[in-house]
């Protein structure tokens, strides 16, 4: 099940970069998946396709479907669980028989969604109740709803923290730095854990562009040759930050040797003090801290050590978005398990996610970020598909691990060079690459 939440974690972060790479099986007819307004006069059979095969295998998703039919008696849910959600659903999108209601995989092009999948109502319908509809927004019209989102952060252990004297959330990247330093020095605690063989949780420091800044558009800012590795750039401050803890000494001995899996249950035992990593997150590491003999309670979160105007702030991203296949021939029914889904199941909850519907209450995971004022901040995505040529063309990967890898390379002597050459090399490829986009 780790995996599973894993690839969901993943995909909040990497969001921002798909590549285009399937072609549609003839043409879409860009007919509405339109709200049904009885339930009793929506019928037929839907295939919900999903990255979660948990879910499926352990029968969770069958009681929602259940929970569903006291509703929409007429409608008949199945699920298929996939395990290489990504590739396998890309292939599959080479044909017309791809499920009624599946998860846009990320490898679907955004400006080619209204050749897969059928248009769910125009941004000024939807804008107002759900959250990130500008992810699925193409000319006006959304194609996708989140399933929910994720807020970004440090997963921490509240019990190693108090034992090393801190009481407060660290506000500037010093600070972060001179709490590890005290968690090193009073406790046996590993201070931060990179998780560096694995990779993808170096990904997660990405999404807190926005979150340095409070800035919601910091993102589409990075659209054109404009240093993002700058002085006073968030992403100068964001890698400057992983390159000190490196640097310094207050992370693992090794970090080719990490262990994904390992860490959930070090840190939920207090042997690691803190992992970035998004509020998706937390109720793994509770579950870990039960099955260790541990307390729950002890796993924290807190957000990037950096305030706008004396407050804190956290971008909110969207994890995968739920669609319906362009040629379903039951897109009354495939909405109406979307829209109940999203909003009557309780699913977001139960994860511990932030929710796709605005008025819903913040998930009692994010109870401190909540209680301290945080403000949560939603990305927008208006440039995202610059930004990705951008990225590709500059072969930075700014959702990929590696470039972050050999920064933390850098910081522990494995490999030459300075932090600021660095950047230099960073910015020069984006800014050139930037300068070629779109022409």
């Amino acid at each position: 099940m780790g995996k599973t939440k894993t690839l969901t974690g993943v995909l909040l972060t990497v969001a921002m970069l798909t590549v285009a790479g399937c072609s549609g099986g003839g043409a879409a007819s860009g007919e509405t998946a339109a709200a049904p307004a009885d339930p009793n006069e929506v019928s037929g059979g839907i295939k919900v396709l999903t990255q979660r095969t948990d879910l499926v295998q352990n029968g969770t998703l069958k009681r929602y479907a259940a929970e569903f039919n006291k509703v929409y008696p007429k409608v008949k849910v199945t699920f298929e669980g996939i395990t290489d959600y990504e590739g396998e659903v890309k292939i599959r999108m080479n044909t017309k028989t791809y499920g009624d209601v599946l998860m846009i995989p990320a490898a679907v092009a955004k400006n080619d969604y209204p050749k897969f999948f059928a248009p769910l109502g125009t941004t000024a319908e939807l804008a107002g109740k759900y959250r990130f509809s500008d992810k699925s927004e193409v000319a006006g019209k959304v194609y996708g709803i989140a399933q929910f989102g994720t807020a970004n952060g440090f997963v921490y252990n509240k019990a190693v923290w108090r034992k090393a004297g801190i009481a407060a959330w660290p506000k500037t990247p010093q600070e972060f730095l001179a709490d590890l330093k005290a968690i090193g020095d009073k406790t046996e605690a590993v201070p931060y854990y990179t998780n560096f063989k694995d990779g993808w949780p170096l990904v997660q420091w990405t999404a807190n562009v926005g979150s340095v800044t409070c800035d919601a558009k910091a993102t589409d800012k990075l659209a054109g040759p404009v240093s993002p590795w700058r002085a006073g750039g968030e992403l100068r401050t964001i890698d400057t930050l992983v390159h000190d803890m490196v640097k310094q000494g207050l992370v693992e001995k090794d970090p080719t040797t990490t262990n994904w899996e390992t860490s959930k249950a070090m840190l939920a035992e207090g042997k690691i003090g803190a992992m970035m990593l998004g509020s998706w997150a937390i109720t793994q590491m509770q579950g870990a801290a039960k099955e260790a003999g541990g307390s729950p309670a002890d796993i924290g979160f807190m957000p990037f050590p950096a305030q706008k105007d004396g407050k804190f702030c956290a971008t909110l991203v969207s994890d995968y978005q739920q669609a319906v296949s362009a040629y379903s021939e039951n897109k009354s029914a495939a909405r109406a398990w979307i829209d109940w889904f999203t909003e009557k199941s309780g699913y977001s909850e139960q994860e511990g996610a932030v929710p796709a519907v605005k008025s819903a209450p913040m998930p009692a995971t994010l109870k401190d970020f909540v209680d301290n004022d945080v403000t949560f901040t939603e990305r927008s995505e208006a440039a995202t598909a610059l930004v990705n040529d951008i990225d590709n063309a500059a072969e930075i990967g700014l959702n990929k691990p590696d470039y972050r890898q050999k920064l933390i390379d850098t910081a522990r002597g494995a490999q030459e060079g300075s932090l600021q050459d660095f950047f230099a090399d960073l910015n020069k490829r984006w800014d050139e690459a930037a300068k070629n986009a779109g022409s």
